[in-house]
């Protein structure tokens, strides 16, 4: 059976340190899936690289209007379909891309449930090495996806450093066992009913969407008129 690797890089150079680390993780991946029979003949772990750089202009587009270019839909639909998600991104004011979040608060809130995910840093410091597990992991509870143990980090001075070696083999493996072992096709069949959190979904949360506040949320301002008995 064919697994699918998504990469979803916030890098902005060329070359960029951020894809370099993401690379090195999914080729790990795919290496360790081989040695365990996920890559004889047709069963293998199809890599799928989605640079946000390419796509940033829809990002924005989609944020403050709603409409999703194709790009940014052919890349959602990608991520909603992968059995493994590798989220890598650049820290900028100690914090993840102000893209790479973007990204992910467009994607529909459902797409990620039970998805085993590897977080993904890279900074020109060391100080930022908490990012992954202090800010994104929170973001990914949130979209309730599966996030692996074992968070990555490189800044300039661990590229040549083994242990970063190591860490990239701890997550590889733990995303590997995830992806290969039937878990989110578990969960999400287990909790398909309890899963709809959209308004107007089958479990209908009676918010009334037409009444002044909701109108004040959304910028329309309270009616002027006489209110209905």
């Amino acid at each position: 059976m064919t697994k699918t690797l998504v990469v979803v890089n916030a890098g902005t150079g060329d070359p960029s340190s951020t894809r370099l680390l993401a690379d090195r993780t999914a080729q790990r991946v795919a290496a360790l899936a081989a040695e365990n029979g996920h890559s004889v003949d047709h069963e293998r772990v199809d890599i799928r690289v989605i640079d946000l750089r390419e796509i940033a202009a829809e990002v924005t587009t989609a944020l403050v209007s709603q409409h999703v270019g194709p790009d940014l839909r052919a890349a959602l639909d990608a991520v909603a379909a992968a059995d493994g998600i590798i989220a890598a991104t650049p820290v900028y004011a100690a914090g993840p891309s102000g893209l790479f979040t973007s990204f992910f608060q467009v994607l529909e809130t459902d797409s990620l449930i039970g998805t085993p995910v590897v977080l993904a840093a890279t900074a020109g410091t060391g100080r930022h090495a908490l990012v992954a597990d202090d800010q994104m992991r929170g973001m990914f509870g949130y979209l309730r996806a599966m996030t692996v143990p074992t968070a990555l980090f490189a800044a300039p001075e661990d590229w040549a450093d083994a242990a970063l070696t190591a860490r990239i083999d701890r997550a590889a493996r733990e995303l590997v066992t995830l992806m290969t072992s039937g878990v989110t096709e578990a969960v999400r069949r287990g909790n398909a009913s309890r899963y709809q959190t959209q308004l107007g979904s089958p479990n209908d949360t009676g918010i009334r969407l037409d009444s002044d506040l909701m109108r004040l949320a959304a910028g329309g301002g309270e009616r002027t008129g006489p209110r209905p008995v």
